[in-house]
C-alpha cells in the first residue's frame, strides 16, 4: 500500500512496482489507512512523511506510523521523505519504521529495499505462489523443496517479460496452475488469460477454435466466430497438450507465430495479434524433439524459456505441506472440524510414489476428509487411487470376468500406459475423448 497526497507519486510508484508485486493499493488520504488495512492483506506500506492537513509540522508521518504499528504490528513500513527531513526519517526508525527512502528516489534502490524487507519478513524461503481463482478465491502452488524454489525464482524473473514459455512435466504436476501464475505476474495480468486444450482438436476444429471463422466457412459455421488468439489479445494464450497436435496443425500454428497474424477460416483478411504464449505438454523434451512427431522450428518458437514441473516423488518433503493444505480446504468445504495427520499417516503418504502426482494427492486427501470419523487421520484413512495402480494379470485373463470389467481394465491399462494422457489413450482405444470420458464416469474411475 502506498499512502501519499501527491497523485504523481502514487502513479509513479504504481508503474514502477506493478511488475514486481501481486497487488498495489494507492491512497491519498491517510484517514483511510485503517479501513484499507482491515479489508486487505497488506505486507508493506510506503508512507509519506507529510500530508496536506492541519498538522503541518512534518510529524504527520510519525503519527500515522504509530497508528499502523498499533493496528498491524507485523506490517513493514517504509517512510517517504524529502531530503530536508532526513532527521525526521531517522526518528521514524526509532518509532518502528523498517526503512525510509528519500525523494527523488532511485528506482532500483527502492525495489531492492522492498525485496529485502519482504524476504526478511517471509524468511529465507517463499514456499508458495498464489493463483487467483473464480469469485476472488485463490489457489496456492506450494513447495519448500529446492526444485520448487528454483521454479518460483525463475517464474518471478520471467513472468514480467513477454518470453514464450514451455511447461513440461507429468500429468498432475500443476502445469495449468503455473501457467495462470505466470500470467498473473506478467504485465498482461489485467488482460485475458485464455486456455485451449489443443490436443483434443481435429484439424477443422483446430483452425476454427484458434483462428476463428466467418459465417458459411464450413457446414456448421452459422455465424462469425472469434478465435482464441483474438480472444487473448493483449493477454496470455495457454495451449495445453501442445505435444499432441499433428504436423499439419504445427505448420499452421508456426505460420501464425512467425507472422503474428491470424486469418479466420472463410476470409483472406489477416488480423494482427498481440499475445504472450505459454504451452504445456507431458511429453519429455527429448521425445518432443523427434522431427517425425514435432517440428524443431516450432519448438524453438514456443520454448524461449522452459520450466519443468517436478513429479511429487522427487519432492517428498513437500507431501506433508500439500496434504495439510488440501485437508484444510476440504475440511472447510465439507463442514468438517480441523483435520490433521498422525505421524504414521504422514509416513504412509511420503512412502507412496504418487504416479498421479499432486492431483492424486489432492483426491486422496479429499476422500480421506470425507470418510474419516476422527479429526486425526490415520494410515487406514488414506486410500490410494486404483486408477494409478497396475492391474493384476490374473484378473485380466480370467475367463469368468464380466465384459464390463474387461472394458474397465482395458481402459485402466491404456491410461496407465500413456501416463494419464487422455488424448493418447482415447486414440489407442479407438474412442473419441468424449466417449472415453463417458466410460470413465460410467466406471467411476
Amino acid at each position: 500500500m502506498v499512502v501519499d497526497d501527491d497523485t504523481d507519486v502514487l502513479t509513479a510508484v504504481k508503474l514502477l512496482l506493478k511488475p514486481e508485486v501481486q497487488e498495489i493499493i494507492t491512497e491519498k488520504n491517510p484517514e483511510n489507512i485503517n479501513s484499507l488495512l482491515t479489508r486487505n492483506q497488506v505486507d508493506l506500506v510506503l508512507l509519506d512523511m507529510n500530508f496536506n492537513s492541519t498538522m503541518n509540522t512534518g510529524n504527520e508521518g510519525i503519527y500515522w506510523l504509530r497508528k499502523i504499528k498499533e493496528w498491524k504490528p507485523n506490517v513493514c513500513v517504509i517512510m517517504i521523505t524529502a531530503y530536508g527531513h532526513i532527521d525526521l526519517a531517522v526518528r521514524s526508525l526509532k518509532e518502528g519504521a523498517n526503512d525510509f527512502v528519500v525523494k527523488p528516489w532511485h528506482n532500483e534502490r527502492l525495489i531492492e529495499t522492498l525485496k529485502d524487507l519482504l524476504d526478511k519478513q517471509e524468511g529465507p524461503k517463499k514456499p508458495k505462489i498464489s493463483v487467483k481463482g473464480s469469485a476472488g478465491t485463490s489457489t496456492a502452488i506450494l513447495g519448500e523443496a529446492e526444485a520448487m524454489q528454483d521454479i518460483f525464482h525463475k517464474v518471478n524473473k520471467i513472468a514480467p517479460t513477454d518470453a514464450n514459455i514451455l511447461l513440461l512435466g507429468e500429468n498432475g504436476t500443476g502445469k495449468d496452475l503455473m501457467a495462470k501464475a505466470i500470467h498473473e505476474r506478467s504485465l498482461r495480468a489485467n488482460k485475458p488469460f485464455v486456455k485451449v486444450d489443443v490436443g483434443a482438436l481435429t484439424d477443422t476444429l483446430f483452425e476454427s477454435e484458434l483462428f476463428g471463422h466467418k459465417k458459411g466457412a464450413y457446414t456448421d459455421a452459422r455465424e462469425d466466430r472469434t478465435g482464441r488468439f483474438e480472444e487473448a489479445e493483449g493477454g496470455t494464450l495457454f495451449l495445453d497438450e501442445i505435444g499432441n497436435i499433428t504436423l499439419q496443425q504445427q505448420a499452421k500454428l508456426l505460420t501464425v507465430l512467425q507472422n503474428r497474424q491470424v486469418t479466420r477460416l472463410g476470409t483472406n483478411k489477416a488480423v494482427d495479434i498481440n499475445i504472450r504464449l505459454i504451452c504445456a505438454t507431458n511429453i519429455p523434451l527429448q521425445e518432443l524433439a523427434n522431427e517425425n512427431k514435432f517440428r524443431k522450428d516450432l519448438i524453438y518458437r514456443i520454448n524461449t524459456v522452459e520450466i519443468t514441473m517436478p513429479p511429487l516423488r522427487r519432492r517428498v518433503q513437500d507431501v506433508p505441506l500439500l496434504a495439510r493444505h488440501f485437508a484444510k480446504i476440504y475440511a472447510a468445504k465439507y463442514l468438517k472440524p480441523s483435520v490433521d495427520f498422525s505421524n504414521a499417516a504422514l509416513q504412509k503418504l511420503q512412502q507412496y510414489s504418487f504416479p498421479g502426482n499432486v492431483r492424486e494427492l489432492q483426491y486422496t486427501i479429499e476422500r480421506a476428509v470425507i470418510m474419516a470419523d476422527d479429526a486425526l487421520l490415520q494410515p487406514d484413512d488414506l486410500i490410494f487411487s486404483s486408477l494409478e495402480n497396475s492391474i493384476p494379470e490374473t484378473l485380466e485373463s480370467a475367463d469368468n470376468v464380466p465384459l464390463s470389467m474387461m472394458e474397465k481394465n482395458a481402459i485402466l491399462r491404456v491410461i496407465e500406459k500413456h501416463g494419464g494422457n487422455i488424448t493418447r489413450a482415447a486414440k489407442e482405444l479407438g474412442l473419441t475423448r468424449t466417449a472415453l470420458y463417458r466410460r470413465l464416469n460410467k466406471y467411476d474411475i
